[in-house]
Order: structure tokens, then sequence, then C-alpha cells
């Protein structure tokens, strides 16, 4: 909600509340995956860029894939038209999103180093940034890895080294905390953290996206 609407709904609540009881009202028998692809698509095309942003990841929240998203901004070509089009995956690239990048769409993505084995003990949680991505990387066994994404998939917030305490990561945007063993969302949310597919190659971690 922008301020603008906040303020109003403060000040006016009698005339602005019908405004809102009426959009809750009009998806009522559609699914949330389907009316938050719709809302998407409206903020596309009015370029309303905070909302686009808001309900892109609701869409994501509510289950909607990368693909999904990506198909309906196509199918909606006849009225948006391309500029619209490409004005909102220039929005998707810039917020960064772990479940748009190449490897997580099945592209062929990349392999990235990302730190010597020796240097993480076993049972030790660490943040990393790698080529400018942040990374949460735990190794559960001297053989075996676990590398999240440092975003939070509620907002894509990026979640800093000091969000760790224990083996819980908290988001410090919106409290949503993550087990950092298994990626599992434990408190506020029911999204995991992204993991990236790892493997040691002649002493070094790898990541793929």
């Amino acid at each position: 909600m922008s301020d603008a609407l906040a303020y109003l709904a403060k000040a006016r609540p009698d005339a602005v509340g019908h405004y809102f009881a009426f959009l809750k009202a009009c998806g009522k028998h559609l699914d949330p995956k389907t009316r938050n692809l719709i809302s998407v698509i409206t903020k596309v095309d009015a370029q309303t860029e905070r909302g686009f942003r808001q309900y892109l990841g609701r869409a994501l929240r509510e289950g909607c894939t990368p693909m999904e998203v990506l198909d309906a901004l196509l199918m909606a070509f006849p009225t948006l038209g391309l500029a619209k089009i490409v004005w909102a995956v220039d929005i998707i690239l810039a917020m960064d999103l772990p479940e748009f990048q190449p490897g997580a769409l099945g592209a062929q993505g990349e392999w990235h180093d990302v730190i010597a084995t020796k240097d993480i003990a076993v049972g030790e949680i660490r943040r990393l940034d790698c080529e400018g991505r942040g990374l949460f990387v735990y190794r559960d066994t001297a053989r075996s890895w676990k590398v999240y994404d440092s975003r939070c998939p509620h907002q894509g917030t990026n979640i800093p080294h000091l969000a760790l305490e224990g083996q819980t990561l908290t988001c410090p945007k919106h409290d949503w905390a993550f087990d950092a063993h298994s990626g599992e969302c434990i408190r506020k949310g029911n999204s995991p953290l992204k993991q990236w597919p790892s493997k040691v190659v002649k002493g070094r971690l790898l990541a793929h996206w």
C-alpha cells in the first residue's frame, strides 16, 4: 500500500474502506496464485514499480513458479506490449531473486568457486560473498555441504552475518527465521531459503546458479 492510501485509510476509513472491501471481494473466487498473478499484470500495465515488487513477492510466496510469472507476462503481450514486459523483467533482474537465476530456471548456469573446504570446519555455518552473491554455507559432515542464497524469500532482503544465532537465521526486516541446517522457515513465514547445488572439486567448494 502506498503512503497516500495508508493515510486516506486512516483519515477517511468510512470512504476508503469501501474501496478495499471491493478489491477483496473481487478475487474471492480465485485461488491465491491466480489472484496475485493478475495483480502482477495490472501493476506492470500501470508501470507501478512498488506495486509490482509487492505482488511479485506475494505470487512467489503463494506458490507461483518463476516460469509461471514469465508465462503470465508473455501471455499478456497483446495488452502490455514488449516495452512493458521488458520494464518488468528489468525490475526482476534488479531484484536479483534467486528463483529467476538461469541455473534455477533449468538453463545452463555456471559453477562458482566459493571457498577452500579446509577453511570451514564440520558443523560450521558461515556467511560468504561469491561474485556479488551472498551465501550461507553449512558443512554438515566432512563430505556433505549445503549452500543457501542469503536473500530472504519474503521480500528479497539480504540477510547479514549478524542475523545468525546458533543455527537460526533471522531476517532483520520482518523477523522470518530459518534453520541454517535445513534452510526451512521456522517462524512467521512458510518459504525456505533457496539452496544452490554444490560440489567439491580438488579441495574447493563450488556452487551452481
